[in-house]
Parts: structure tokens; C-alpha cells; sequence
């Protein structure tokens, strides 16, 4: 009765985290697209100088991914700390009342549709197999053998921030002056309704109303920043 309890609560944790991970890389690659073009069609509104476009360009994708990474690190390192934090009372609780632990396991797994006598022999022999593992898993949703790491998330994020940013800055630098707005704003949106799809599809949402928004979002933001650029190129700024 406890293996298949254990295995089935193992494999929906890393699913779990896999799809975290997933819609974590597609909601960095959609910032990347979203911020870089807003920047590059809003100097691309003032000036079609390419070497304006690209050193604009640049700095909004080396800006935004060490942004994107440090704010990734941070957070993340918050929640380890929360996780480490937990297991540590767990430990002490364990060490110090290791009735009352093995009671409320039974209950949580009483919670979870099993017979008092199932679940009290399968708490039993969760926790004398590993009880800090059980807790963990049972009681915190935590595995201990897959903390979140710090790293790792800051890494992916500069990454699918970087991958997003070089879209629209590719798209503006590379075709001629006067096929760079429309090449970038039709790259832009047609790359905006993949992410869009592809967050939808990570969550199980509905994919209309995902890429709709992520589509509209881009388009305002494009709108907005080349409305400001054509002002202050019209102003002489």
C-alpha cells in the first residue's frame, strides 16, 4: 500500500516541477520579446540609424536578462531557505516527539482516503523507512533530493530571456531600413502567439484567450514606445 502512495506522490512532484519550469522559460522568453521590441521600435521611431537600433537593442537584452537572472536568484534562494527552514523543524519535531509526528503522518494520509488502520501502518512503515522524508513529502510537499536551486533558475532565465531578446533585436538590425518596423512587428506578434500558445498549453488553460492577451500586450507596448520615439525624433530630442 505505501510504495504506489510514494512512487505516485513522486512522479506528480517532478511533473509539477517540470511544467514550473516550463511556463518559467516561456514567461522568460515572452519578457525578452516583449521588452526588447518596445525598445528597439521605440528608437527605431525616432532614428532609423542602425547603430542606434543595435546598441539600443543590446543594452535592453543585457539589461533585462541580468535583471531577470538576479531577480530569479533572489527569489528563489528565498524560497530554499523557506524549504531548508521547514526541514529543519521537521528534523527537530521528529527528534523530539516522534509519537506525535507519527500521528499526525497517520492523519494526513487518513486526509488522503486511507482506512485509519492503512494509514497507520503505512505511516509506520514510512517513517521507519525514512520518517524525515515522509514528513517532507506527505506533510510539506517538499523533496528533500530535489530543492529548488538558486542557480539553476537564474541561469534558465537569462537564458529565455536572452532567446526572446534576440528576436525582434535580429529582426531590426538585419533587413533593410525600410522593411525593419514591419519585419520586426510581424516577427514580434507571430512569435508572441507561439509563447502565448505554449503557456497555455504548460497550465492546461485555454489557448485562445492566452495568445489574445500576450498578442494584444506586445502590440500596445510596441504602440506606446514607437508613438513616443516618432514624438521626440518629431521634437529634435
Amino acid at each position: 500500500m505505501t510504495e504506489p502512495t510514494h512512487d505516485n506522490e513522486a512522479h506528480g512532484g517532478a511533473l509539477g516541477s517540470r511544467l514550473n519550469w516550463l511556463r518559467a522559460a516561456v514567461l522568460g522568453a515572452n519578457d525578452g520579446i516583449v521588452s526588447t521590441a518596445g525598445i528597439v521600435v521605440g528608437v527605431a521611431g525616432a532614428t532609423s540609424d542602425r547603430n542606434a537600433l543595435l546598441t539600443a537593442g543590446l543594452a535592453g537584452l543585457l539589461a533585462g536578462s541580468m535583471s531577470m537572472a538576479a531577480g530569479e536568484y533572489v527569489s528563489v534562494s528565498t524560497q530554499r531557505d523557506s524549504e531548508l527552514a521547514a526541514l529543519a523543524l521537521e528534523k527537530r519535531e521528529l527528534k523530539e516527539q516522534p509519537e506525535a509526528e507519527l500521528e499526525e503522518l497517520t492523519e494526513l494520509l487518513e486526509r488522503r482516503g486511507l482506512s485509519r488502520e492503512v494509514a497507520r501502518e503505512a505511516a509506520v512503515q514510512l517513517t521507519e523507512r525514512d520518517a524525515l522524508r515522509a514528513h517532507a513529502r506527505v506533510e510539506l510537499g517538499i523533496d528533500p533530493d530535489e530543492l529548488t536551486n538558486p542557480w539553476h533558475a537564474a541561469f534558465a532565465s537569462l537564458l529565455a530571456f536572452t532567446v526572446g531578446a534576440l528576436l525582434p533585436l535580429l529582426a531590426i538590425v538585419l533587413p533593410p531600413a525600410g522593411w525593419r518596423l514591419p519585419v520586426t512587428v510581424v516577427s514580434v506578434l507571430a512569435a508572441l502567439v507561439l509563447t502565448g500558445w505554449s503557456s497555455a498549453r504548460s497550465g492546461a488553460a485555454a489557448v485562445g484567450p492566452a495568445v489574445l492577451r500576450n498578442v494584444a500586450g506586445g502590440a500596445l507596448a510596441m504602440g506606446v514606445t514607437y508613438a513616443a520615439g516618432s514624438l521626440l525624433g518629431a521634437v529634435g530630442v
